[in-house]
């Protein structure tokens, strides 16, 4: 019998298959024929037409299980958004910056009014009455006289450049030569020193104030469309006393298939836009861009994972300024294994448990000071060679649904043929929305370019070959990178230098 369900062939119109073995081995694939009793019978191991048994098949493969394609199911239920054009302008919106870091020192004491030197794309950050916390400097008593250690030097935007439209400010609590003057001078602040934008500050008539600069840039989001078509013989129908398999079982196989080549597509398709030759002309074919290329956070992390190294994932992904209320993270069956097997003994306040989360999933939750963690296996991810990886999905406000054409079922007699065709035609795509998303790349091969990249670093010294542009979430002091740089930080590496890193995610 084995070798009849590996080699039976199958007679069809256009000449003999011999159906391909399925993921359990047996030769029961027979890509692209219509499901009627004799290749049905044929692929099953060729026991004829009108002849199945009930004890022969297994009803559950033919069960659709919606836990095989997570990715799907997290689209379906996202928010839904109709669109008049296959080719979306998404806003992968994230929470506005409040930070900035100077390019150039500025200020030396003697003056009253300086220019921030920032980068071009900062400038509009810091509009006028915007008042600015300058980090590591500290500012003078409200006598202007002695400095007060610990309390930082604060900022007022009084305008811009004409040329350049750099932030031109006054010092709040700057230094004075005398005790009666209305306003300090600018002590110096360093390059490389962070800003953070703090309220703005009106006079006492004002209600007129410039508009929040927040000038969104957009990626392009096409929408695919995929359907799949069902052939289904009318004797097929007519002997569903006898074959266990009737017409909804094998509808239920094909939407499975046709869900899990979606839902690996959702992980993994690249972008494109091409043209075909078709009876009624030239025609588009869009195919639409994977998550896996639309998250912008990267964290390196291959092999075995550490108590402290979890923890600081939980606080990369709970801290910061888009904050999740609820992630879900999609694991390949690698990486499920790592984050079980750690060590959590001395760590009794790490609570683990199962449970039904508010998508209905059963879940692997674990509860950390920072917030909830709940894990996921993903199947697909095995299939695309991601099996060391993992995706943290911001599943609460982070995805939207485009959808150009919504489902739609069609049904037709086959002229000549007693015989039905039944087609479904879906055409959408699934977008990220801020920053919260993050790539755990456990394969060490998956780097994407324009996509900032973070690794935990447990070692008092620096990297020996550090990345360019990589981030280093330490896990410990590091004064081999600055005397600075303690547990906690993330220091980057550009320009062969290291600075301290504050700069924003790259959303699109």
């Amino acid at each position: 019998m084995a070798d009849e369900l590996t080699n039976s062939p199958v007679e069809t119109s256009t000449g003999t298959i011999t159906p391909a073995p399925g993921t359990g081995g047996l030769g029961t694939q027979v890509q692209g024929q219509a499901a009627t009793v004799s290749t049905a019978a044929n692929a099953t191991g060729d026991i004829g037409p009108g002849h199945f048994i009930e004890s022969d098949i297994d009803r559950e493969i033919y069960e659709f299980n919606s836990d095989d394609t997570p990715l799907m199911q997290l689209m379906l239920r996202s928010k839904r958004v109709s669109v008049t054009s296959p080719e979306v302008e998404h806003y992968a919106l994230d929470e506005p910056r409040c930070q900035a870091v100077t390019t150039a020192k500025v200020g030396d004491g003697t003056d009253e009014n300086v220019v921030l030197k920032l980068n071009k794309a900062d400038r509009g950050l810091f509009q006028p009455y915007t008042t600015i916390l300058v980090k590591g400097v500290d500012g003078y008593d409200a006598k202007g006289k002695n400095k007060t250690p610990g309390q930082e030097l604060m900022l007022f935007v009084t305008g811009f450049t004409d040329v350049d439209k750099e932030p031109i400010v006054m010092a709040v609590n700057g230094k004075k030569a005398n005790e009666t003057d209305a306003i300090g001078t600018v002590p110096e602040i360093p390059a490389g020193t962070t800003l953070v934008g703090l309220a703005n500050a009106l006079y006492e008539t004002q209600k007129d104030v410039a508009p929040n600069i927040i000038v969104p840039s957009p990626n392009m989001i096409y929408c695919q469309k995929r359907g799949f078509s069902s052939v289904v013989s009318d004797y097929l129908e007519a002997q569903r006393k006898h074959i266990p398999f009737g017409k909804a079982l094998i509808a239920q196989m094909q939407i499975k298939k046709f869900k899990c080549d979606g839902n690996r597509t959702l992980w993994a398709s690249r972008a494109s836009k091409f043209t075909v030759s078709t009876k009624l002309g030239d025609q588009f074919i869009y195919t639409t861009e994977g998550v896996r290329w639309q998250i912008r956070r990267h964290l390196d992390k291959v092999g075995k994972w550490t108590y402290e190294e979890f923890i600081a994932l939980a606080k990369m992904i709970f801290t910061g300024d888009d904050v999740p209320k609820s992630v879900i993270i999609l694991c390949g069956k690698n990486f499920v294994e790592n984050i079980q097997t750690i060590d959590f003994s001395k760590h009794p306040e790490v609570q683990i448990s199962v449970k039904t989360n508010k998508i209905g999933w059963e879940v692997t939750a674990i509860h950390t000071i920072f917030g909830d963690l709940e894990f996921k296996l993903e199947p697909c991810l095995d299939r695309l060679g991601w099996s060391n990886s993992a995706a943290v999905i911001n599943y609460s406000n982070g995805l939207v649904h485009y959808v150009y054409s919504a489902e739609h079922k069609s049904s037709e007699d086959i002229e000549g043929e007693e015989a039905k065709r039944e087609s479904t035609v879906v055409w959408d795509a699934l977008g990220l929305k801020g920053n919260a998303h993050i790539w755990i790349d456990g394969e060490g091969n998956c780097s994407v370019e324009g996509q900032t990249t973070f690794e935990l670093w447990g070692d008092p010294k620096a990297p020996t070959n550090p990345t360019e542009g990589k981030v280093y979430v330490l896990l410990v002091d590091c004064p081999g990178i600055d005397a600075g740089a303690v547990t906690g930080q993330s220091w980057q590496y550009k320009d062969a230098k290291w600075s301290e890193y504050v700069g924003e995610i790259k959303v699109n």
